[in-house]
């Protein structure tokens, strides 16, 4: 997938500096730190591959701006929720929803914290079930992991449209023998997952958004799905979030617990989500 120059306020700010110390080269990067590039400043603009590029009137703090149609333009979308891609300080960028963070960025990279959560189901050698895929960081680190197969499900062509933006995000159509283990299906897993057969993947990373958002997605007739399609002692990873029980009046991962426990999971709280392992036996019985 080919990629253009990426602008944060950080490296706009480098450029402009340059330019006003009269620097002709800058090394930096334009791809949010994925790798470090040298560029020629000037006092009208910069020249990154042979184009020339112009400074920006207005670079905003919290936004990502893309080359589009010969001007730069923020890496969003509005259709009937504002969707955009958002800088974090270590790289990586998370998304939102109508202001609404999806990926936890308070104490470390959404990167790294993908990496963790995707470690609890042992990925190796395994099919596995990415249920609301978004940027890709669960099936990155899945298909890092030597995943048999990845199938991931993203029901937001917005959200698809940002993965096409960000260098961070797995390229499903990469030639890269590494990366065709990866399918990403645009769908509503809600809907998808009734035609799936049963016992047919061996774990599952279930990253839904907030519940006041998708509450679909946190119903026992879901989560008795996600036990079909599972196979006997597979394992699943649930993000519940972590929120405040004081103001929610509401402890979500707990009802999650119950309601996968219902559906024959064994679980266990772990950091800001779920554990479990399925349980439950085919009707034949066949492990």
């Amino acid at each position: 997938m080919s990629r253009g120059p990426l602008l944060t306020l950080r490296v706009h700010d480098a450029l402009l500096a340059a330019r006003d110390a009269g620097i002709p080269l800058l090394e930096c990067s334009l791809d949010l730190e994925c790798s470090a590039t040298k560029i020629e400043v000037s006092a009208s603009g910069w020249i990154w591959n042979g184009q020339r590029f112009p400074f920006l009137d207005v670079c905003k703090e919290r936004t990502i701006y893309h080359w589009a149609d010969g001007s730069f333009q923020p890496a969003a979308r509005f259709a009937t929720s504002l969707i955009k891609l958002v800088p974090t300080e270590w790289g990586p960028p998370t998304f939102e929803i109508d202001g609404i963070k999806m990926l936890p960025t308070a104490r470390v990279s959404p990167y790294a914290d993908a990496e963790r959560k995707v470690g609890l189901i042992q990925p190796r050698g395994k099919v596995v079930l990415d249920t609301c895929g978004g940027l890709g960081y669960f099936a990155a680190w899945c298909l890092r992991g030597q995943a048999l197969r990845v199938n991931s499900y993203e029901k937001n062509s917005d959200v698809i449209w940002l993965r096409s933006l960000n260098p961070w995000s797995p390229d499903p159509a990469s030639p890269d023998a590494a990366r065709s283990a990866l399918t990403l299906t645009h769908g509503d897993i809600v809907e998808q997952i009734v035609t799936l057969p049963g016992e047919s993947v061996d774990a599952i990373l279930h990253d839904p958004p907030r519940f006041g958002i998708a509450g679909e997605l946190y119903s026992q007739a879901f989560y008795g799905q996600l036990a079909r399609v599972l196979k006997f002692r597979g394992r699943l990873f649930h993000y519940t979030g972590a929120p405040n029980k004081l103001t929610s009046r509401r402890d979500v991962p707990n009802e999650v617990a119950i309601r996968l426990q219902r559906a024959g999971f064994a679980t266990e709280l772990n950091g800001d989500g779920v554990v479990a392992v399925n349980m439950a036996r085919s009707p034949q019985g066949m492990i």
